[in-house]
C-alpha cells in the first residue's frame, strides 16, 4: 500500500514510518515542509500529490502547557488540522488512522476507562484533542482514531523537549544519584514500537471506529521508575514523592489507564504488557514477570 505518515520526524512518526517500511509499504514520510495540517489547501495539494491509500496522523500541538498558553494555535493543530485531513482524506476515499490521547478523560474514574467512557477534558490539550477526534469521526466513515497513553520510544519527542520518561530517569539517576517520583499517577507505559505495530495492522482491516490502544496492564509512575533501574541494574536512591511535591501550572488526569476493549472485541489487539515493552525497549531479555496495577 501507498502510506502517508504525517509527523513524520516526531517519536511516533519515526517508528510508524518503520514498520511500514518493514512490512513492505511504499511510504511517504511527511514533516512540516511538505505539509501544514492547517491549511486545508496545503493539506489538498501535499495529498494529492502522493495518492496515498493510508494516511497516519501523528502530528499534533503535544506540550501541555504551550496549549494553555496559546489554545488558539492548540485547536488550529489539533482540531482544525484533523478536520482538514478528514476532509481531505473522505474526498479521495483514503483511510485515515489518526492518533488521540488518555488526556480526553478527567482521570477520576479510578478504573481502567473503556471507549464507551463519556470524554471529560481538564486542560486545552485534551479538549483540542478531543475535538480533533469529533471531526475526524464525523467526517471520513473510513477512520481508526487511536487513544493511547504514557508514549516513549527511541526518536526525541520535539514537542515535549526531547527525553522521554525512561531516559529523564536515567539521566537523572546518572546526574544526582537519587530520584524522587510519585505513587499517586497511574498510566499504561506504551512504547512507540508497540503501537506503530498496532497502526499497520489496522491499515489492513476494514473495522473502522474509535479504539483505546495501550501497552496491557498499568502502573504508578513511581512503579515504573523502579522498574527501569531494576532492568538497567541502576544504582540510585528511589523515593516516593508526595502528591503534589512537583506542582504543574496546567491541570492533568492522575489516572490515565486506558483499557483495549475494542480492538480485544475485534481480535486486533497485538499489545504486551508494559513491561514485556519496557524489557524490549532496553534491549534486555525478558526473564521475570513484571507486577501490574490493576
Amino acid at each position: 500500500m501507498k502510506v502517508a505518515v504525517i509527523g513524520a520526524n516526531g517519536q511516533l512518526g519515526t517508528d510508524v514510518v518503520r514498520t511500514f517500511t518493514e512490512r513492505g509499504h511504499e511510504v511517504s514520510p511527511m514533516v512540516h515542509d511538505d505539509i501544514e495540517i492547517t491549511s486545508i489547501e496545503s493539506v489538498r495539494h501535499a495529498l494529492v500529490a502522493i495518492k496515498a491509500e493510508v494516511v497516519v496522523n501523528t502530528s499534533a500541538m503535544h506540550h501541555v502547557e504551550h496549549c494553555e498558553q496559546d489554545p488558539s494555535a492548540a485547536f488550529s493543530v489539533n482540531a482544525l488540522g484533523s478536520r482538514n485531513l478528514a476532509l481531505a482524506t473522505r474526498d479521495s476515499g483514503t483511510l485515515l488512522i489518526h492518533v488521540s490521547t488518555d488526556y480526553v478523560f478527567d482521570g477520576k474514574k479510578a478504573s481502567p476507562y473503556v471507549e464507551s467512557d463519556a470524554p471529560l477534558p481538564v486542560n486545552v490539550y485534551g479538549n483540542t484533542k478531543l475535538a480533533g477526534e469529533y471531526f475526524v469521526q464525523t467526517i471520513n466513515p473510513r477512520h481508526f482514531v487511536l487513544r493511547t497513553s504514557a508514549l516513549y520510544g527511541k526518536h526525541p519527542c520535539r514537542g515535549k523537549g526531547g527525553l522521554n520518561f525512561v531516559e529523564l530517569m536515567l539521566k537523572l539517576a546518572r546526574e544526582r544519584g537519587k530520584v524522587r517520583v510519585v505513587d499517586s499517577e497511574f498510566v499504561s507505559p506504551t512504547p512507540t514500537t508497540d503501537l506503530a505495530n498496532q497502526i499497520e495492522a489496522l491499515s489492513r482491516s476494514d473495522a473502522y471506529g474509535l479504539y483505546h490502544a495501550t501497552s496491557e496492564g498499568s502502573c504508578s509512575w513511581y512503579e515504573f521508575a523502579k522498574e527501569i533501574f531494576a532492568i538497567t541494574k541502576t544504582r540510585v536512591q528511589l523515593e516516593i514523592a508526595a502528591p503534589g511535591e512537583f506542582p504543574t501550572k496546567v491541570a492533568r488526569p492522575t489516572y490515565s489507564v486506558l483499557e483495549n476493549q475494542g480492538l480485544k472485541k475485534e481480535h486486533l489487539n497485538l499489545f504486551r504488557t508494559w513491561g514485556d515493552g519496557l524489557y524490549d525497549y532496553l534491549g534486555m531479555a525478558i526473564s521475570s514477570t513484571v507486577p501490574v496495577h490493576s
